[in-house]
């Protein structure tokens, strides 16, 4: 059975319409009631609410934008489809990736990734409606998966904490003593890079944080110790 290896980098919306629909919905906190301290709140500390609640939109797949997606087929070199400001030429690039690569696969092919089931393919999968494309078929598979049918979706998270509960992949990899992929930066950083012109390290972040979740993969279902014992026979 083929394993998908999967992780996204997401940033926050940029469309105008829905930067104006969060401004209209930030509200002064409830404790403040004088017209004088809501006319201060409003000139000194909305602005960065509002700012605050469009960098959140890199959590909702009905308004952020994914940049960054990055893959690995088995033990293949971990690879990435991403752009800045082109999230059409990202969804479908990788949807043609995966029709091209896995043809026959499809619906055996079993998508891992660390937290994937509730946010990677959930924002995946919005994502592609909101651009009229339709989700590769791995992708489908997997997105309507319980987070336990590991034949269909292996989420380290789920398989390592339980349903409902959560470890970092940062912390996974510590106990299982996997060199860290967030050394160099970390999920918060993905939009400060991005704005910044340094799409290209992100890029490179997402590939680290492939190859350290296949890693993760290999020592919870004793992958590795397989083939290590497979090396010591052959010896």
């Amino acid at each position: 059975m083929p394993h998908l290896f999967l992780d996204i980098e997401t940033i926050g919306t940029a469309r105008q319409d829905v930067r104006d629909y969060i401004a209209a919905s930030i509200k002064p906190p409830g404790n403040i009631s004088k017209a004088e301290t809501i006319a201060k709140w409003e000139l000194e500390s909305k602005p960065a609410a509002i700012a605050d609640a469009i960098d959140k939109t890199s959590f909702d797949g009905a308004f952020g934008r994914v940049c960054c997606i990055g893959f690995a087929m088995d033990d293949g070199e971990p690879e990435t489809v991403f752009s800045a400001d082109d999230e059409r030429h990202v969804l479908e690039g990788f949807a043609y990736i995966l029709d091209r690569s896995l043809a026959g696969e499809r619906f055996t092919t079993t998508v891992v990734g660390h937290n994937v089931s509730a946010f990677d393919l959930r924002f995946l999968h919005q994502r592609y409606i909101v651009h009229g494309i339709r989700p590769p078929i791995v992708i489908a598979r997997a997105i309507s998966a319980r987070p336990w049918e590991s034949e269909k979706v292996y989420d380290t998270m789920v398989q390592w904490a339980g349903v409902g509960n959560r470890v970092s992949l940062d912390k996974l990899c510590l106990a299982l003593s996997i060199p860290s992929p967030k050394a160099g930066m970390d999920g918060s950083q993905v939009a400060e890079y991005v704005a910044a012109g340094r799409i290209e390290d992100v890029a490179a972040y997402c590939r680290g944080d492939v190859a350290a979740t296949r890693e993760v993969w290999r020592h919870m279902t004793f992958s590795t110790a397989h083939a290590l014992r497979g090396e010591l026979e052959a010896a």
